[in-house]
């Protein structure tokens, strides 16, 4: 991995990579250091991580790659009916045209998290250590949101009203503590418009979704694990952690309390020192396995 760790830059950096597949993915770059991969969610694309997040692991020495989903950041749609797996293939095929070859940390959250169990499952000679942010093992063990809650949100996005779409949105992944910091509301905003996620994408990966279940197969991960979770998260709310709590041998939870979905934006401190502690557990010359 030495060529890719040479090649770390203290400041951000976009490119476009071909995979084997022939598809293209956006790679974001950032920081000098011991690599972290970032996996985000459905809709989100690495702007969404924000900025004290971000700012907190460059200065703690992490060299940041986030390598976008299907259809992101101005990329070709993809062909409906693709899996989580499938997703976490794509990272794995990433990492390998960016010239990863040791096993890096990984911190996935959502849809993301997701893709993270699977790409530890699918691909464990890549995975170091693994951080699980506000996501589920999906199937019988998923605890979906309210239906309430999901036709407000359903309808704000129809509605036609930017304004009232985007603060749905914003309510709908932070707590309601957050609400009033009219700060955060702009920045979401301006992050989400930046590269907006088209609606047919949104579509495959909440397919995608609908179809993820990895419960039965928790046990087989022997990576250091870190579950991170708010109690206040609405999208997939807090009982999502226990079966992957209960399940991952090792597995340890920090619970982000009165924190919403996006626990990263509410306090990115507490999320950089928790990815620093999960880091040390395992030491740099040590091979990631799967039992």
């Amino acid at each position: 991995m030495r060529d890719f760790v040479d090649s770390s830059t203290p400041d951000p950096v976009v490119s476009t990579i071909a995979l084997p597949d022939g598809g293209e993915r956006v790679v974001w770059r950032h920081g000098v250091g011991r690599p972290l991969l970032l996996i985000q969610g459905m809709s989100g694309t690495h702007d969404h991580w924000g900025d004290v997040l971000v700012e907190g692991l460059t200065a703690a020495g992490r060299s940041l790659v986030g390598i976008n989903h299907r259809g992101v950041y101005r990329t070709a749609a993809p062909e409906p009916g693709y899996s989580i797996a499938d997703l976490a293939d794509d990272q794995a095929a990433a990492l390998d045209a960016l010239g990863v070859t040791e096993p890096i940390d990984v911190y996935g959250i959502s849809m993301g998290g997701m893709t993270a169990i699977e790409f530890v499952l699918r691909h464990p000679e890549k995975v170091r250590t693994l951080a699980l942010g506000c996501t589920t093992a999906g199937g019988a063990a998923m605890t979906p949101p309210s239906q309430e809650d999901m036709m407000g949100l359903f309808g704000a996005q129809q509605s036609g009203d930017r304004e009232l779409a985007m603060r749905a949105g914003f309510e709908m992944n932070l707590s309601e503590g957050y609400w009033t910091n009219d700060e955060a509301f702009a920045r979401f905003v301006e992050l989400t418009e930046r590269a907006p996620v088209p609606v047919s994408v949104i579509l495959g990966q909440l397919q995608a979704i609908g179809s993820h279940d990895t419960a039965a197969r928790l046990h087989e991960i022997s990576v250091p694990t870190t579950i991170l979770h708010g109690t206040e998260d609405r999208l997939l709310p807090y009982p999502n952690h226990a079966p992957m709590l209960e399940n991952i041998p090792g597995a340890t939870l920090e619970t982000f309390e009165g924190a919403g979905h996006l626990h990263f934006w509410e306090d990115p401190e507490r999320v950089v020192q928790i990815l620093e502690d999960l880091s040390a557990r395992s030491s740099a010359d040590s091979p990631s396995a799967v039992a």
